[in-house]
């Protein structure tokens, strides 16, 4: 049997069970008087995998097994170029007109429910099936109890070490903040960094300062999300261990700046001990960049916390689903919730699945470690906020790795301007 047709006769069982769910959900249709499933559904898919025709072959090979399994689903998978994706799908909302089914991360979620642009799809994802996903994909997801997003593949960045720095200069390669200070100024003699930094404005905090915040127990905002949290001792903590760092050597000269290229690099020049924050895409072209050998994955920085950014993504049930296509936009998300699907959807992506039961979409000790990091990931904290919040945070963490600012006054000012920003959105 091949994979197709397994994940087929899977969705035929998935089916029912959406059946079942649905006729005790208020917001579902009732399935048609002979059991099945029936109705039209538009799902908006992006480039997770990267090889256009490869995409495109995957996934209409999708939409097929999905109707062939409910002859009374007519499925449409309308691939989308990243570019202009939320301004895309917000304007589709607010027309009300376009995806049954988008793919979206945890923050455009948030967004999206502060404005009644998605709807809840807990009868898609049994409560016996959840205990097969990651925690924290779930968690990414989750507001006010209810599940409005189903995660089909998982990010995850962490540490890439050049053990060959650590081995010339007498070193063990540090695992936490104490021994990233107490190799820094041994490296810094020889003219090397022990770690990178991707300082510039154009940079996502995620993976750069916030991992940082979170190792040291701190948060963005508040548990409620009422409120800006980043300003913390905890705060103050971790921008104090990157200041430090690039006033002792620690950091490349250019971190203040400095954005993720590899070619060029302070890395490429073997000028850098660990290239923090790394994605598994950028395994390989940093071994290579140093002549392929001595490279290792390693687990992120413990602090007070062991953690690192790692965001799902989601494929979120819009508001413009109509009652009479619920049950089919359900039975759809049943499907791609199935440990068959998100394996075949690994592989054929190269990313990791955000349930525990289906295997690292490749071999070795690189996918080894980063399947463990899985357990470390934070998907970050869903607000309407998140993206202005950080746009307006990322300028004073320059001015304090540049010594304009101390990290208080820094992290001060930053949160006067995020707290307006909280209290317009």
């Amino acid at each position: 049997m091949t994979h197709r047709i397994a994940r087929a006769a899977a969705l035929t069982a998935a089916a029912a069970l959406v059946l079942t769910a649905c006729s005790s959900n208020d917001s579902s249709s009732e399935p048609a008087a002979d059991g099945e499933v029936s109705g039209e559904v538009t799902m908006w898919m992006y480039p997770v995998i990267k090889d256009e025709a490869a995409s495109k072959e995957f996934w209409t090979g999708v939409e097929k097994d999905i109707e062939d399994a409910n002859p009374g689903v007519d499925l449409s998978i309308e691939l989308q170029p990243f570019a202009k994706r939320d301004e895309k799908i917000s304007a589709a909302l607010a027309a009300n007109s376009g995806p049954d089914l988008a793919l979206v991360t945890p923050d455009m979620a948030a967004t999206y429910l502060n404005v009644g642009g998605v709807l809840p799809i807990d009868d898609a994802l049994p409560e016996s099936e959840r205990d097969a996903f990651v925690p924290s994909s779930l968690k990414a997801t989750t507001f006010d109890g209810k599940l409005y997003g189903l995660p089909i593949f998982q990010n995850v960045a962490t540490n890439v070490v050049n053990t060959k720095i650590f081995e010339d200069a007498g070193l063990e390669v540090p695992d936490t903040w104490d021994e990233v200070l107490e190799a820094a100024p041994i490296l810094a003699q020889k003219g090397i960094a022990v770690m990178d930094y991707a300082g510039t404005t154009e940079q996502t905090l995620n993976l750069s300062f916030y991992p940082f915040l979170w190792q040291a127990g701190g948060t963005v905002f508040t548990e409620d999300g009422s409120d800006i949290a980043f300003d913390s001792d905890a705060g103050v903590e971790a921008l104090s261990f990157l200041v430090d760092l690039y006033e002792m050597g620690g950091l490349p000269d250019e971190a203040p700046t400095a954005s993720i290229n590899v070619d060029g690099s302070p890395w490429a020049a073997g000028k850098v001990g660990i290239h923090t924050n790394g994605l598994p895409a950028e395994v390989e072209p940093l071994r290579a960049a140093v002549g392929g050998e001595g490279v290792e994955v390693a687990l992120p920085f413990e602090n007070e916390e062991r953690v690192t950014f790692g965001n799902p993504g989601l494929l979120s049930l819009t508001s413009i689903n109509k009652d009479e296509n619920r049950a089919a936009a359900l039975a759809v998300l049943e499907y791609l919730a199935t440990p068959e699907f998100q394996t075949e959807l690994s592989v054929a992506s190269g990313n990791f699945s955000p349930r525990t039961d289906v295997p690292a979409p490749g071999e070795g000790a690189d996918y080894e470690t980063l399947q463990e990091v899985l357990e470390f990931s934070n998907p970050g904290e869903p607000s309407p906020a998140a993206r202005p919040v950080m746009a307006a945070l990322a300028p004073y963490i320059q001015s304090a790795l540049r010594g304009d600012l101390s990290p208080e006054e820094a992290l001060d000012k930053a949160a006067a301007e995020a707290r307006a920003i909280l209290e317009r959105s």
